[in-house]
């Protein structure tokens, strides 16, 4: 019996992909280079700004160049976090139809609690999660079971008794490695090219609706 639903944020939850493409895109823009377009950036969304800096201006984290690009990129996103940022078609009514049935609900993502917080909150959406685990939250994030672990401790629910939603292979490495139900988010920011099938997942959903049938 499912007692707790934790989602990832980025292509989850919510649809984060326009604004992290327009703080990219501002990257590009101080160099002089044109902007690319959403649907080239939308797949990398969900692996932050190291995916999308690799993608939009061919640089890697260890590159010479990668931490004045992330700064210039983390400082535009700091300031137009949900500009165009929604909750993903059918999340507000699964959020309420978890409420309504005494499901307890959490956020745990990757991405950094300065991020995290504002943007649940511009979401409407902060104090109603149970918890809010951010990629800093605990000393590794995902897919390291740790982040899951203390989503557990703080909503007071077992991992056997957690289901986890995320659109990313290192979300169901998570969920496995913490002994959760892993479900993927298909709607989210999951490559055409990339094949699911070998990441040992529970379960997947087209849409956020279809997790109520994961519940039993």
């Amino acid at each position: 019996m499912i007692k707790a639903v934790l989602f990832d944020l980025d292509g989850t939850f919510a649809d984060t992909a326009p604004d992290l493409a327009a703080a990219l895109n501002h990257v590009r823009a101080s160099r002089n280079l044109p902007p690319l377009p959403l649907a080239v950036l939308r797949p990398q969304a969900s692996h932050g700004s190291a995916g999308l800096l690799k993608t939009g201006m061919n640089v890697t984290s260890d590159a010479p160049d990668f931490p004045a690009l992330r700064d210039i990129f983390l400082a535009h996103y700091t300031h137009h976090i949900c500009v165009e940022t929604k909750l993903f078609a059918g999340i507000a009514e699964l959020v309420d139809t978890l409420e309504q049935r005494g499901i307890t609900w959490g956020i745990v993502t990757n991405k950094p609690h300065r991020f995290t917080l504002p943007l649940m909150q511009a979401l409407g959406m902060a104090s109603r999660a149970s918890c809010l685990i951010s990629g800093d939250t605990c000393a590794h994030a995902k897919p390291h079971p740790a982040p899951m672990h203390k989503a557990c401790e703080i909503i007071r629910v077992v991992p056997e008794q957690c289901l986890y939603l995320g659109d990313d292979r290192r979300d169901m490495d998570a969920a496995n490695a913490a002994n959760m139900r892993g479900i993927i988010a298909l709607y989210g920011y999951v490559s055409e090219d990339v094949s699911v099938k070998d990441w040992k997942a529970q379960g997947s959903v087209n849409h956020p609706a279809e997790l109520l049938t994961h519940l039993d």
